[in-house]
């Protein structure tokens, strides 16, 4: 509707000297009549005011379609106003009319060869716009002309007709080579070409997101870098998005690239500059921090974004919730400007919330007196969400720079003491946080507090209240009274005031037996039996047994020693963070969402990561890999849900087991989860032997199209040149094996510690494991069983402790382990739950296993075989890493490999890179290929892993950093 409101303010220019508001008023007679009448008039301006009063009629809704063939009749004139006037129309009726559409198909190919520009553009605008699926095919010779017109308005016009046309039918412009004609129009000597084709490019991409379509590299990035200069704003924006999804080779490239963006940071225009500040948010990730431009780049970021501040509300909202990811993932860069976040009376409340987030996350040492004085004075406020918020800010100071609590608390006892019944209350959470902060240091204020007991109504401030005399009951001489008046109205309260209330008085009676054994049973009494929450019921039942079985594990369990509270507690999530700084600029950046959550339909929503970001180099526009989590030093907690950890540790038979005849070897398409991670295995592609077999005995002449890039170079002397080891691969070293680390505490095993490892020695998959008692009786009677796991990972014999294990004793203990076990698929892939079983008890706990150990001794495939498979595998089952800080030669990285069965097949040097071609086979016969790029003098490596299981990939890529930096 508006489209057609704005053509016909449009048409004002084309000397439509009266006003338009006469073609709105109804006629008295039959008015379709009437109207077909007067555009069959052979008076042209006749015709033009009866084309008008139809749109006018079709802007307000009324159905004209039955003038569908008069109107068309129109088509053929000169005259440019009318003409837009009935390629609207058509526009609007050709889906409800299809068949009579094709009636105006020859006077869009006409018009496509039309003298004037704009009437060429018109035409294959508007063709672009019919959605009518009959006409498509007579369109593709228009547009196949008008995208290699003479003129770049026509051009950039067709560029935008390809993505919609894309959009009604993909196959066709596939069929038709539109989209190679779109790629070479990257390189149009007009910007606002390069722009324009560059978006229907990035649109097609976002439909399909594994068809490469942007095959963006060097040349293409000049290109577009060189246009960005001279585009409107919009297409400005088009090229920015484009450039934020490469990533660069090396961190010269990002420099030069971060160089020729900069300069779009002072834009009028807050798109472009936010989109700037995404491409330069990106490259800075490859930025060495020692280098001089590094700390330019940082100080350049500060000012665009301050600028925005000034805009109008809606803007400085967006501008304040994209400064906050920036702020989350560099502080650096707005350090020095806290007090453009100083709120402004009259700030809407929205933008007051938000910059009060950032002023907390820029708190610091340096300028925490400035923002707490800024703090006080909001807390003073009409505004009661305002004022709330500023109250909780103190607090987030108070937690986050130490050396401010004093002053924070300070200012918090002021606050109580002007009576503000919500300030109180705010003020007596966050106290309750400063405490868990730093026990034992402001506990002289907890008098202040009980003052304002009787002031408290809000459920949060109440349990926070009850949890500060529950915790230093001792402190509190009439504690027993002060939790005996909350007990009156017991049922009235909220579950959160119930829970808080129960273990207080619990914690009280720990503390105090004598004197409050009463009270102790009557909240006890209230809990389990007057009321119908379940968790409180359950709560209750907990403390009523540990009290009447065991007082003193009661005590243990309950009066515990707490961890301190975090810093932050609402930072965004890493990988996520990473992911919106991807998408600044956008909605996503406004909900800190990722667009999966709120983007519905077919279009698959690519997940884009920072490049060389910590623990993956994958790179951004490559499809979304499965992610999975790193091997921990911690010991990972065990998750119930896989294959139920209750129904299958606890049920098992922890007896030890007798010597008997080994258990069948596992078949080579292993069920892994429902899915055959094999999924045929090499069998399948070379179908036996290697010489006779149509599938590996044709094509290997020309290096196949979907080899790494440095396969396909040009070589001297064919395969053995091109595999040529002449580099020399000297002996192996010893395979690495992992340092051990605590897997189970002995607070969580009556007093048994478990530490361990995992090891591959002479074939064989150890698990090498110390044994520690803590406690003050003798263990004996040890056994283990395994969950189901990813790989069939079980104990080939039972856990051999010869002797009992005295307390404050330690034994070393190897248990060799096969891989023949039942298979259940886990997350993350490498994940080991394990159940140890002594005299005393059974105990659970997980640890994750290096994928290195599974790497077999015959894993090391023919030369043909490795360029055939790396062939046969999708593209899609490709990922890419960057291994960081490693400072080894390649023939030394090649020989710490094959120490873990991870064969080097082949090495090449190109341009100075070593590339090693390397090949491992896990026990479950499915085999990893890699390629990995080693450059003289840089640090980093860059490695492709290709995989029939995918899923593989992550954990393989952690075995190589973890072998080649140990």
């Amino acid at each position: 509707m508006q489209e057609w409101a704005n053509q016909l303010c449009e048409n004002r220019q084309f000397g439509s000297k009266m006003t338009d508001s006469k073609y709105f008023t109804t006629t008295k007679k039959g008015e379709i009549f009437e109207l077909k009448a007067e555009l069959n008039s052979d008076k042209k301006e006749k015709k033009k005011e009866a084309v008008k009063k139809v749109i006018a009629s079709m802007t307000v809704g009324k159905d004209v379609s039955a003038l569908f063939p008069d109107v068309v009749n129109c088509m053929q004139t000169d005259n440019l106003e009318l003409k837009k006037l009935v390629y609207l129309y058509l526009m609007n009726y050709a889906k409800s009319q299809p068949d009579m559409a094709i009636m105006a198909v020859n006077t869009f190919v006409k018009d496509c060869e039309d003298p004037n520009p704009l009437i060429r553009a018109l035409a294959v605008r508007t063709m672009g716009c019919i959605r009518v699926d009959k006409i498509t095919e007579y369109l593709c010779e228009p547009l196949r002309k008008c995208l290699k017109d003479e003129d770049p308005y026509v051009r950039k016009t067709a560029a935008v007709c390809v993505a919609k046309l894309h959009d009604i039918n993909a196959q066709l412009v596939e069929d038709q080579g539109f989209l190679d004609t779109l790629k070479d129009l990257i390189s149009d000597s007009n910007p606002m070409v390069v722009a324009n084709a560059v978006a229907a490019l990035s649109e097609i991409a976002e439909s399909h997101p594994n068809s490469n379509l942007l095959d963006l590299n060097p040349q293409t990035i000049n290109k577009l870098l060189t246009a960005l200069n001279e585009c409107t704003e919009w297409g400005q924006i088009f090229i920015l998005d484009c450039l934020a999804n490469y990533t660069p080779r090396d961190d010269r490239e990002s420099q030069s690239i971060c160089e020729r963006v900069t300069p779009r940071l002072s834009h009028a225009n807050s798109a472009v500059v936010l989109s700037a500040v995404k491409v330069l948010m990106k490259f800075m990730e490859m930025l060495p921090k020692d280098l001089d431009y590094y700390g330019t780049l940082l100080k350049k970021l500060a000012p665009p974004l301050v600028t925005l501040l000034s805009a109008e509300p809606e803007l400085q909202y967006v501008a304040l919730r994209n400064i906050n990811l920036i702020v989350q993932r560099r502080p650096e860069i707005m350090k020095h400007e806290m007090k453009v976040f100083f709120v402004k009376y009259n700030d809407p409340i929205y933008v007051k919330l938000e910059k009060l987030d950032i002023m907390i996350r820029l708190a610091s040492q340096a300028n925490i007196a400035q923002v707490l004085a800024e703090l006080k004075e909001y807390a003073t406020e009409v505004d009661v969400d305002f004022v709330r918020k500023a109250v909780r800010a103190i607090g987030r100071c108070a937690i986050k720079v130490e050396q401010s609590a004093e002053r924070c608390v300070s200012t918090l006892l002021d606050l109580i003491q002007t009576k503000v019944n919500y300030v109180v209350q705010e003020a007596i959470v966050v106290i309750k946080d400063i405490f868990r902060k730093y026990p034992n240091k402001y506990e002289s204020v907890i008098a202040t507090l009980c003052e304002n007991l009787d002031s408290l109504d809000e459920p949060e401030a109440r349990a926070a209240m009850i949890w500060i005399v529950g915790e230093y009951a001792e402190r509190i001489d009439n504690a027993d009274e002060l939790l005996e008046s909350f007990l009156e109205g017991f049922h009235d309260e909220s579950t959160q005031v119930q829970l808080q209330l129960l273990t207080a008085i619990v914690k009280l009676f720990l503390k105090k037996p004598t004197e409050t054994q009463e009270l102790v049973q009557q909240v006890l009494s209230l809990a389990t039996q007057d009321s119908d929450n379940p968790d409180l019921r359950d709560r209750g039942y907990i403390y009523w047994r540990l009290l009447s079985t065991d007082p003193v594990a009661a005590k243990e369990v309950v009066l515990a020693e707490k961890p301190l509270i975090s810093e932050e507690t609402d930072l965004i999530e890493p990988t996520l963070l990473e992911e919106l700084i991807c998408h600044i600029g956008t909605l996503a950046s406004v909900y800190h969402k990722p667009p999966s959550a709120f983007v519905e339909g077919s279009r698959g929503v690519q997940h884009k990561r920072l490049p060389g970001s910590a623990g993956s180099g994958e790179s951004v526009d490559s499809p979304e890999t499965t992610s999975t989590a790193g091997v921990s030093d911690a010991p990972p907690a065990v998750i119930p849900s896989q294959g139920d950890l209750l129904g299958d540790l606890l049920n098992l038979d922890l007896t030890p087991t007798t010597a008997g005849p080994p258990p069948p070897a596992p078949s080579s398409g292993m069920q892994l989860g429902g899915m055959d991670l094999l999924g045929g295995g090499l069998d399948s592609l070379l179908g036996g032997d290697l010489g006779g077999t149509p599938a590996i005995g044709a094509g290997f002449g020309a290096a196949p199209a979907a080899l790494p890039a440095s396969f396909s170079a040009p070589v001297s002397g064919g395969l053995d040149d091109l595999f040529d080891l002449g580099g020399g691969v000297g002996m192996p070293m010893g395979a690495y094996s992992p340092p051990k680390s605590v897997w189970l505490p002995a607070m969580k095993a009556k007093g048994l510690e478990i530490s361990g490892t995992f090891a591959r020695r002479a074939g064989v998959i150890q698990m090498e494991m110390t044994l520690t008692n803590k406690a003050m009786s003798v263990m004996t009677d040890f056994a283990i069983q395994f969950n189901r796991n990813s790989f069939g990972l079980s104990p080939a014999g039972p856990l051999q402790v010869l002797t009992p294990l005295s307390p404050n004793q330690s034994i070393e203990v190897a248990l060799p382990l096969n891989t023949s076990g039942p298979v259940m698929k886990m997350d993350p892939l490498n994940n080991l739950q394990v159940a140890v079983k002594n005299n005393i008890d059974v105990f659970y706990f997980s640890c994750q296993y290096p994928i290195s150990m599974l790497f077999v001794e015959d894993g090391k495939m023919e030369r043909q075989i490795f360029l055939a498979t790396w062939k046969d595998i999708p593209n899609d089952n490709e990922s890419q890493f960057q291994i960081k800080d490693c400072h080894l030669s390649s023939d030394a990285a090649s020989n710490k490999l094959q120490g873990s069965n991870i064969f080097t097949i082949a090495k090449r040097t190109v341009d100075g890179q070593d590339m090693l071609y390397q090949s491992m086979k896990l026990t479950n016969g499915i085999w990893v290929l890699a390629e990995l790029r080693i450059q003289a003098g840089n640090p980093n490596y860059t490695i492709s892993l290709k995989c029939r299981a995918a899923e593989v990939s992550q954990c393989v890529f952690q075995s190589y950093e973890a072998v080649l930096k140990n």
